[in-house]
């Protein structure tokens, strides 16, 4: 399994259901047989640029080790889900704790 580093810019007013998403996110991950190492909620900040005119919008991390079925599950539902504006997907060498 490899290790992976997700970012989400979720939309600011799908803030309070950040939570929900977290969990049915690392409920994917689990069920794939993969594990969360870390989870940060950066709160809401400032865009650098808007994005669908929106200024403001909701920021989380996960690091995370899972196998590729399981990362393209969670990519097929960061694209489908209208909250996540972006997303990012970085793979690292090893586990961030």
């Amino acid at each position: 399994m490899r290790h992976y580093e997700i970012t989400l810019i979720v939309h600011p007013d799908q803030s309070s259901q950040v939570t929900t998403m977290i969990e049915k996110y690392k409920e994917i991950i689990t069920t794939g047989g993969g594990c969360v190492h870390r989870e940060e909620d950066w709160g809401r900040k400032h865009l650098a640029y808007p994005i669908n005119k929106i200024y403001k919008a909701h920021y989380l991390m996960m690091n995370i080790e899972c196998d590729k079925e399981t990362l393209d599950k969670l990519n097929y539902n960061f694209r489908f889900n209208d909250a996540v504006l972006r997303n990012l997907i970085i793979s690292k060498s090893e586990a961030i704790t």
